[in-house]
């Protein structure tokens, strides 16, 4: 197992510390809320309701995209370093907020506005967040131990997870006031956002630019033409594109029907309450640690390419049986199982994210990347939450299928599309 340097120690440090600080904030909300949607958001019949709820879920994500295009474009010009930190800020001022914010029923319609923008504020702010650290440790560490420390950014996402959960459990389960929980979120993101501060740019951007700055001098002392220099960024590859965003779909399919779409059965069929649905997924967000560490080791023995595919195979089968186990579940402690085993083998790109985000060139791989992810998150939340309030209407629990099955099949096209360009690269370096 090869071994980090002290500087390559501390970025996976930093990054997965700040990356759990920034989900922990951002999941917070989505965790709580199934009770604080009853707080900020007009009462409704149970049809409505399930519309408010997917709205607020989608508000963090709808505005991704756009977040994606400014993060990226700093990111691509003044660096990776600066993104982090940014993004970082902009969580703790929007949990903050929150943390402040009058409900329904002491301002009216205001409270739903606001709490709305705070959403979208972290949507954005963790769209920075995600892909500037990923690219960071693609960027900064040499494979296979690239592979594993790109990883642990996905488990740092499900520890801030978890810990949020954890800690909507804790307050709910004691009757304490919830706004201490956004108080806690506030307070570890400014101290996520300092830490990151000693951060380095990162080698491979902080050469590509030095390299441009000195093609550029040659340009204008040898009036070059510029499009001749072999420095300058290449192009973008749209099939590499369009295949990482096939699969950057599935995730979040697969975690909004465990946390959400689960979580709605458990409230409506099973009369759970929002502490008792809170609490069984904080036991689901602990099964998603162990599945995230144990791939993380396997990334060290196993090619992560391979692990997808096993992956893939094994969420193919739990998803199309899916609608059989839902309509005959008569307990809440079943629906735990299949919660778990959809999260645990859910196709996603960890351990792989560093084999695709290499075929994206340096000066624009973060705006690419974040976009995509972006794009995929917003399309994938809004058609799956507004859609399978439609489609299980009319079609009971089969309906998910409608939706899940040609997300499998996007995510099989693109995983096919890696696998054809490692095979290349494999080629040119063995004739190199």
């Amino acid at each position: 197992m090869p071994r980090l340097n002290k500087e390559q120690g501390e970025a996976v440090a930093l990054l997965s510390i700040g990356t759990f600080l920034e989900y922990f904030d951002l999941m917070l909300y989505i965790h709580m809320a199934v009770l604080l949607n009853e707080l900020f958001f007009p009462k409704t019949d149970a049809h409505t309701a399930g519309l408010l709820t997917a709205f607020a879920f989608c508000s963090t994500y709808l505005l991704r995209p756009i977040g994606a295009l400014v993060f990226g474009y700093i990111g691509d010009n003044l660096g990776r370093k600066v993104t982090v930190v940014i993004t970082t800020t902009m969580m703790s001022f929007s949990c903050l907020t929150m943390a402040n914010l009058p409900t329904y029923a002491q301002i009216g319609i205001a409270a739903s506005w606001i709490v709305t923008i705070c959403r979208i504020v972290q949507g954005m702010s963790s769209m920075g967040e995600i892909s500037g650290a990923q690219i960071y440790l693609s960027e900064t560490i040499k494979p296979p131990a690239r592979y594993a420390a790109v990883a642990l950014l996905a488990l740092a996402v499900s520890l801030g997870t978890s810990a949020a959960l954890g800690l909507a459990s804790f307050v709910t389960s004691f009757g304490l006031d919830w706004r201490l929980a956004f108080w806690v979120g506030a307070t570890i993101a400014v101290v996520g956002a300092v830490a990151r501060t000693k951060l380095r740019e990162t080698p491979d951007f902080a050469d590509a630019k030095r390299r441009r700055k000195d093609s550029r001098k040659r340009k204008n002392a040898e009036r070059e033409n510029l499009e001749a220099d072999s420095v300058q960024p290449e192009k973008v590859n749209q099939k590499t594109s369009l295949a990482l965003f096939l699969m950057d779909c599935m995730w979040p399919l697969c975690f909004y029907f465990s946390y959400v779409y689960c979580g709605n059965i458990l409230k409506h069929t099973f009369g759970l309450t929002p502490e008792e649905i809170i609490h069984q997924n904080f036991i689901v967000s602990l099964v998603q640690i162990a599945s995230l560490l144990l791939f993380v080791f396997l990334s060290y023995k196993v090619y992560p390419l391979i692990i997808l595919k096993v992956k893939l195979l094994i969420s193919s089968v739990i998803i199309i049986t899916c609608p059989f186990w839902l309509n005959n579940i008569t307990d809440p402690f079943y629906l735990l199982f299949l919660q778990s085993a959809i999260i645990f083998f859910a196709a996603d790109a960890a351990p792989a994210t560093s084999i695709f985000y290499k075929h994206f060139p340096v000066f624009k791989r973060f705006t690419y990347i974040s976009f995509t992810y972006a794009l995929s998150r917003a399309l994938t939340y809004v058609v799956t939450s507004f859609g399978l309030v439609y489609l299980t209407e009319s079609f009971g629990n089969w309906g998910i299928l409608i939706i899940m099955v040609p997300v499998c099949v996007g995510y099989t096209i693109g995983l096919r599309h890696f696998e054809n360009l490692d095979r290349i690269d494999s080629h040119e370096k063995i004739r190199i």
